[in-house]
């Protein structure tokens, strides 16, 4: 890392909902945090679920999100790398955030070394025991016969579905994704001590779960870090070159 530079992380911003008033206020204060971090950000990792719903046409993408895309053309333009992990909510994405906007987008988790400590970075849906509802229906939306065949359809159509799917989901969850559920039911948590067992890690970073949580690992070795979310708070991640740290902007 370049002395005085950090490296900020931040998911699940699930801009588009509930409306396009509170999703545009909530747009404006991630674009006000970009421009806090920008003088002294090396890289930008933006863990998964940025959009509510995400699906790329040919020639096609969703209305809206203006000023978020914006900014990031800024950034990368001013030689700030932006890293982009698709999540749960914005699994179809394709190449137009690297064209646009030279963004580099992860589809699966990765890991990176940073000032010799080694971080793990995803969005973190499908990783871990369980759920293995969604796990299959994962392997569908991410099947490239399916997303030809649902690339047929008319975006006006298309993209109504994909909403409803959006709004279906969220329904069945709830705030379910709040909850803790104890070290033995935090399931990225479980992920991360089984990966540990086979590879050196410091820090996993992970979003999808809506709290924001810092558990060590390996008895203080390696830490599990969840970013937390957007919708009601506005928690994120820096590393100095030395330690990471969980910090909330704009605190109500």
């Amino acid at each position: 890392m370049t002395p005085g530079k950090k490296i900020y992380f931040a998911s699940d911003f699930h801009l588009g909902i509930p409306d396009h008033e509170k999703s545009l206020i909530r747009e404006k204060k991630i674009v006000r945090w970009l421009d806090s971090i920008k003088a002294d950000a090396e890289e930008i990792y933006l863990v998964g679920d940025i959009f509510d719903f995400w699906w790329e046409y040919k020639h096609v993408i969703p209305k809206g999100y203006t000023r978020l895309l914006g900014k990031i053309a800024e950034l990368t333009d001013s030689g700030i790398k932006v890293n982009f992990f698709t999540g749960n909510h914005d699994l179809w994405m394709k190449d137009y955030f690297t064209k646009e906007l030279n963004v580099t987008v992860y589809h699966e988790p990765i890991t990176r070394t940073f000032n010799n400590k080694v971080f793990f970075i995803g969005h973190g849906d499908g990783l871990g025991p369980g759920d293995k509802t969604y796990k299959f229906l994962k392997s569908i939306f991410t099947s490239k016969v399916c997303q030809w065949l649902y690339a047929r359809l008319h975006p006006n159509l298309g993209f109504t579905l994909a909403r409803m799917a959006s709004i279906k989901s969220r329904a069945a969850t709830g705030s379910s994704d709040e909850i803790f559920l104890g070290d033995e039911n935090e399931w990225l948590y479980l992920f991360s001590k089984e990966y540990l067992k086979q590879n050196k890690v410091d820090l996993f970073v992970f979003g999808h779960r809506h709290l924001t949580l810092d558990m060590p690992l390996e008895g203080g070795k390696a830490r599990y870090i969840n970013l937390g979310q957007w919708l009601s708070g506005s928690n994120y991640a820096v590393f100095d070159g030395k330690e990471l740290f969980l910090q909330t902007f704009e605190p109500k």
